[in-house]
């Protein structure tokens, strides 16, 4: 007889090979036609819903692993909550709009946008836009990603157009909304304002130089010894906007000098001459008094090279921790330059046009490029004597998002939505309190950038987008921009879409025989801006939450990276708390960049990009999904061939340890198998479905909590440890060697069962793939046809006492001890494999009471030939071994003398005394009785 043939052998047809790459489409198709979305919906239609919004990504290309990551957490998200039985539409969106959007489409098609038809290029936009759309839509759905695919929501969507306006028109009712000429930053490449959100910073080469602004006035009151001419002391590292000085600000506290060189004065703040003359090298000088800031104040200075004065002010905003406490101010080109030439009636000078190229009041510097402009400044202030000292330096520096170039600051005409308007800001502070930030240091981040964001600047200047619904009289130039004007292109913009506002003349859009309310006159042009793309986006929480009866407002979770603080989350939280005086979220989640394996940004120009449709093809998008989950997301994330490969072999090993459960359950009929009797199960099985009730807690608190990495942790270990090396390891003779139907074999696989049901189901949020293919290939009739469908896991029904969790915390650490003894031993070359070996435990009470009667139990666990428990009163033999853990315990291991069985493998005492089966044991010999027997 071949002993073979008798055995219990792993029958299963899920592979050990993943071949996801061809597999994952397969499930994927299967989910599109079994309509498992759907299907899942309509059985939790009615629950509590649990709603997360999603954020919209631009449809300007291919998705990049950033993208991919931020939808994989979604939908683990997502996954969990419909299996613990929330009702979770997953609603996709998309930004259609915007420069990103214009941009690509202008370069795709080699557009210029100053010589096409704007119709025409919203139409190209729209078109760019949806094709780039539907690609990404298929790498997200290649991902695995569920959803409503069929029905996303689009920022081009007539409704979503209108929901815009609607938000704009409660906006301008509350007195939230003004336009005013005021510096805002500025990209001259996209020829457009920018929002906060749209800056990055990064490292750049600036002048650096010291002016010298004559003095006009006198200050003998102050210097009476000064007999030098005198100088204000400016330092700049923007050259070209000197055409738009018309003051200089000092720190109204500050004490500043009179310092002089022998040939000329220098007025500069005390607290920064050391480094002032560190830098210009000035060596000897003499210092002919100080004087406070505030007491210089309306003091005249001549511009260096126009016919103009600059004025001495002070202001608050003065420091102390670089260049020269005179601080060169021109309202037109910044920020605090404006609101300091508001305060004190000053001009306000723009000398560059919308390309970043000098005006005519710019005057001799009329048509360089501001950075050309830089260089012929200098060059002037050399041969004026002006320029006390030129050397140059690299800072950090503001850019824009899109075209990668530097800013500029500049004073526009703009739209924006006040933020310290009947506490806007104050309340919008109080509602990010009430919000739950994952993690907690989100609170803080988002509190202070809205502590002190600037009014928000709403209009750009393009193409692509949803115009500002606004109206000039061609008269008197009066703004029309009143409630129920705007509620007319609301409800026009729902009906045709905003492409009716660039097809249509005002006066088609306006009622008929509308009048100026300024001169009464009956001609009016469009406002030619649009809405910045982060306030379209900013109101997806009504145009898609509070529009869709089958989500709800506020959403339950946001999600996305952390640059999202001065984003999304802060330009979503503005209009809801003007609008309804609520955040649109209940509780907002941010994770890190994926950055390459070194741990740089992943850029085009350093060649460093991973393209995870390159991941999905080589490696299967259960293994980026793996991934993602077993990382601390709210890092920064390395990834790599190396990480790859590491997650790739991690995931074989989980997907063995399901293909060996799977495999020995070929012949286990749940509805009848399952209803073993409790008092069936060993103590090692009763051990293991209670750690699969722990790890079932665990996996369940770190769903809850958002901490992925901890479910692959805790997941992944269960795995390879609990199950793989320890479990698994010791069932396989009961599984293989007992008789199929033997109550020992069928309880050891009523313990597989209940534990692989519960491991499905935990795994499948995370490893979405594997585990429906692990679904298809159970050998028994399924409740659900997709595992998508089945509920979160109860409790498997097991009584473990406490002092049995006591008696297996020391068996577990005596295993690991007894390991060690045995690896020693094998490198002794004494036996070769533990099932070789004999061993002697001499324990003292209580321990030995605790284990005297377990030593069957023991030499399975212990996977030796055989386990001897004495009390030390019997004597120590020598050679006995005392671990530094358990001194109490001494061990003393042989190799056996018994004989081994031909069939399952183990040494025994003595073998069967049956002649046909003289080889085997007399457990053995009896399964083979009765094998011969039904045969």
């Amino acid at each position: 007889m071949n002993y073979r043939d008798t055995l219990n052998l792993p029958k299963t047809n899920f592979p050990m090979k993943a071949n996801l790459k061809e597999k994952e489409p397969e499930i994927l198709k299967f989910w599109e036609d079994k309509e498992i979305y759907q299907k899942l919906n309509k059985l939790l239609k009615g629950k509590s819903k649990y709603i997360l919004h999603d954020g919209p990504p631009y449809s300007n290309g291919p998705i990049h692993l950033g993208q991919s990551l931020n939808k994989i957490l979604k939908d683990i998200v997502v996954k969990y909550k419909t299996s613990c039985g929330f009702y979770s539409p997953f609603i996709p969106g998309w930004d259609t709009h915007g420069l990103p959007n214009e941009k690509a489409t202008l370069e795709t098609y080699k557009i210029n946008r100053k010589e096409i038809n704007p119709v025409e290029l919203r139409e190209r936009c729209k078109t760019s836009a949806l094709h780039f759309l539907e690609i990404q839509k298929s790498q997200f759905k290649r991902l695995g990603i569920r959803g409503d695919w069929e029905h996303p929501y689009l920022t081009l969507n007539f409704l979503y157009e209108s929901t815009i306006i609607k938000i704009f028109k409660e906006l301008v009712k509350e007195g939230y909304i003004y336009k005013r000429l005021k510096p805002v930053y500025w990209c001259s490449t996209c020829e457009t304002a920018l929002a906060e959100a749209e800056i990055e910073y990064k490292e750049k080469e600036s002048p650096s130089i010291f002016v010298k602004f004559p003095l006009k006035d006198s200050l003998e009151e102050f210097f009476p010894k000064n007999n030098h001419k005198t100088y204000v002391l400016i330092w700049t590292t923007t050259p070209w906007t000197l055409p738009g000085n018309v003051a200089i600000a000092l720190n109204p506290e500050a004490y500043y000098l009179l310092v002089n060189d022998g040939q000329e004065s220098y007025i500069l703040a005390e607290e920064l001459l050391y480094l002032i003359a560190n830098e210009i090298k000035l060596k000897n000088y003499e210092i002919l008094g100080k004087v406070k800031g505030k007491d210089l104040k309306g003091k005249i200075c001549k511009h260096p090279f126009f016919e103009r004065d600059s004025i001495l002010i002070t202001e608050e905003y003065v420091t102390l921790d670089q260049g020269t406490g005179c601080v060169h101010t021109a309202p037109g080109l910044g920020a605090e330059d404006y609101e300091a030439a508001l305060k004190y009636s000053l001009p306000v000078i723009v000398p560059v046009n919308n390309q970043g190229i000098l005006n005519e009041e710019a005057g001799i510097f009329k048509n360089l490029f501001y950075k050309e402009a830089n260089l012929k400044i200098i060059e002037h202030l050399k041969e004026s004597n002006l320029l006390l000292y030129n050397s140059s330096i690299t800072h950090s520096y503001p850019h824009c998002w899109r075209c990668r170039d530097p800013i500029i600051f500049r004073a526009t005409k703009q739209w924006f939505v006040a933020m310290d308007i009947k506490k806007l800001r104050e309340n919008s502070l109080e509602q990010i309190k009430k919000v739950k930030w994952i993690p907690d240091w989100g609170e803080e981040r988002i509190y202070n950038m809205l502590q002190a964001r600037p009014d928000w600047c709403i209009s750009r200047q393009r193409v692509w987008g949803v115009p500002i619904p606004v109206f000039y009289c061609k008269n008197c130039g009066e703004i029309i921009c009143a409630p129920d004007i705007i509620k007319i292109v609301e409800d026009l913009f729902l009906k045709e879409g905003a492409d009716v506002w660039f097809k249509k003349e005002a006066k088609e859009i306006l009622p008929l025989n509308f009048n100026c309310p300024k001169c009464q006159k009956q001609e009016f042009e469009k406002e030619n801006n649009i809405f910045d793309v982060w306030f379209e986006s900013g109101v997806s929480h009504e145009a898609v939450c509070a529009n869709n009866p089958e989500l709800n407002w506020p959403a339950d979770l946001y999600l996305e990276g952390s640059d999202q603080h001065r984003g999304w989350f802060q330009l979503s939280l503005i209009p809801a708390v003007a609008v309804r005086n609520k955040a649109p979220y209940r509780a907002v989640l941010t994770h890190g960049w994926v950055l390459d394996e070194q741990g740089i940004s992943m850029h085009k120009s350093l060649g460093n990009v991973i393209d995870p449709n390159e991941i999905i093809k080589e490696y299967g998008g259960d293994i980026l999904r793996l991934f993602f989950s077993s990382v601390d997301y709210t890092a920064d994330i390395k990834i790599g061939k190396n990480t790859l490969k590491q997650i790739s072999e991690n995931y074989r090993k989980i997907r063995n340890t399901f293909r060996f459960i799977l495999g020995n359950l070929y012949d286990f009929n749940p509805s009848r198998d399952k209803t073993a009797l409790l008092e069936d199960l060993s103590e090692l099985d009763l051990f293991i479905l209670q750690e699969t009730n722990q790890l079932l807690k665990k996996v369940k608190k770190a769903y809850d909590s958002f901490q992925f990495h901890l479910v692959y942790t805790y997941l992944h270990n269960f795995c390879v440890q609990d199950l793989s090396s320890f479990y698994l390891d010791i069932i396989k003779d009961t599984l293989y060697t007992y008789s199929a139907n033997s109550k020992e074999r069928k309880a050891v696989q009523k313990t597989l069962y209940e534990m692989l049901n519960a491991l499905i189901i935990m795994f499948s949020p995370i490893l979405s793939f594997t585990m429906e293919e692990i679904w298809q290939n159970l050998p028994w009739d399924k409740p659900e046809e997709s595992i998508q469908l089945m509920p979160w896991p109860s409790l498997i029904k097991v009584e473990f006492p406490s002092e049995l969790e006591e008696k297996w915390d020391i068996i577990l650490s005596l295993r690991s001890e007894i390991f060690n003894c045995l690896e020693k031993q094998r490198i002794d070359k004494i036996i070769h494999k533990g099932a070789e070996a004999e061993v002697e435990l001499y324990l003292e009470p209580p321990l030995y009471n605790t284990l005297r009667n377990d030593e069957e139990l023991l030499r399975r666990i212990f996977l030796v030939s055989s386990v001897s428990i004495f009390h030390p009163e019997v004597g120590l033999p020598e050679g006995i071994v005392s671990p530094k853990n358990f001194p109490k315990i001494r061990i003393f291991i042989r190799k056996t003398k018994n004989q081994k069985c031909q069939r399952c493998w183990n040494y025994v005492k003595e073998l069967s005394r049956d002649p046909e089966f003289a080889d085997v044991c007399p457990h053995c010999g009896n399964v083979l009785e009765d094998f011969k027997a039904k045969k």
